[in-house]
Formats: C-alpha cells, structure tokens, sequence
C-alpha cells in the first residue's frame, strides 16, 4: 500500500510518533511518504494513495494553526481517502482527560468542515525546556492536576507505543472508507 504520513508538531513528540509510524509501515512492506505540514513550500499529491495518517499536536486545546489549514485546504481530497486522525495531547493520557481531549478532535473538526474516517487520541510528552514559567504552572496545576508526575523532574514521554501500533495496525486492515472498531468512529 501507498500511505502518507502528514503531520504538525510544536514540541517534536508528534514528528517523533509520525517518523515511528512511517518505520513500522515501511518494515511491514509498505510504501510511506511522510510530509511536515509546516513546510509550506513543500507540495503534497494524493494521487495514487491507499490510506492518509494525519497527526497534529494540541496545545492549548488547538491543533497547530498549519494543520488546520492543511485540513480545510485539501478537505476535498482528504473525504475521497481511507484517513486517521491522531490527535497528540497530553490529556489523552489520563482516563479523565480523554473527554476533554475528544472535545480537541471535535473542535478542529468544526473549524475545518473534514471529519476523518477515524480518530484515536495519542498520549503525548512533556518537553520542559520548552516552556517557560506560566505553561509550567498550568502544566502543573491544570493538564497534570492530580498526577504522579511533576514536570521539575524533567521530560517525560505519556505516548504508548503499544497501543499506537495496535491502533496503526487496525487501521491498516479496516477496509476503506470504514473506521475500525476500536477508534473512535466518525462515519
């Protein structure tokens, strides 16, 4: 099969989960591109694709502006594809803030009119060299409310790799245009 791998990023964790999926599909045999939508200048095709894998980090309940305008742009070309939203946020690490983090999916979805063939919401990182007084705080007090983890010991990975290749893997062998059963189905 022929896949793209598009993705935003603002920290490097959803790059770093876009380059691991781009690595299990190319050993499984598979054709991959893998496309960094901030690089406005670069040109994207669908011709000739079988699936698209779409991953966008959240910050502050958004998804990278970029994304969103990738998404509305080529929404056209988007519908006629087998596609998978994974939507990279830390409170989809936390069974009480994957509620909240649907809301991110749902959110985007009005902003962009596309609605893809599947979700599933991606436990991302903590990258605390990255954030300056006020994020850490909210960080702390907010996204992490009630949490072993303390972002002054350092940088922490929430992403679990097993589940993201299940997910990948049920995905890969859905039939087109239908969401396999364990994401979260949007048509």
């Amino acid at each position: 099969m022929k896949i793209l791998v598009a993705f935003a990023t603002v920290e490097g964790q959803t790059r770093k989960i876009a380059r691991h999926i781009q690595k299990e599909l190319v050993d499984a045999g598979h054709e991959v591109e893998l496309f960094d939508i901030s690089r406005k200048t670069s040109a994207v095709t669908f011709r000739d694709l079988d699936r698209i894998i779409l991953a966008g980090s959240v910050h502050e309940r958004r998804h990278p502006q970029t994304f969103e305008v990738f998404l509305a742009a080529h929404r056209d070309e988007l519908q006629t594809h087998n596609t998978l939203l994974l939507s990279v946020s830390l409170n989809a690490a936390f069974a009480e803030g994957r509620e909240e983090a649907m809301e991110y999916v749902t959110e985007l979805e009005m902003r962009t009119q596309f609605t893809p063939n599947a979700v599933a919401l991606v436990a991302g990182a903590v990258k605390t060299g990255d954030y300056d007084y006020f994020a850490t705080q909210v960080l702390r007090h907010v996204v992490l409310r009630g949490h072993d983890y303390d972002p002054a010991d350092g940088e922490h990975e929430f992403t679990d790799w097993t589940q993201l290749a299940a997910t990948l893997s049920d995905f890969m062998t859905s039939e087109d245009r239908t969401a396999p059963a364990v994401l979260a189905s949007r048509r």
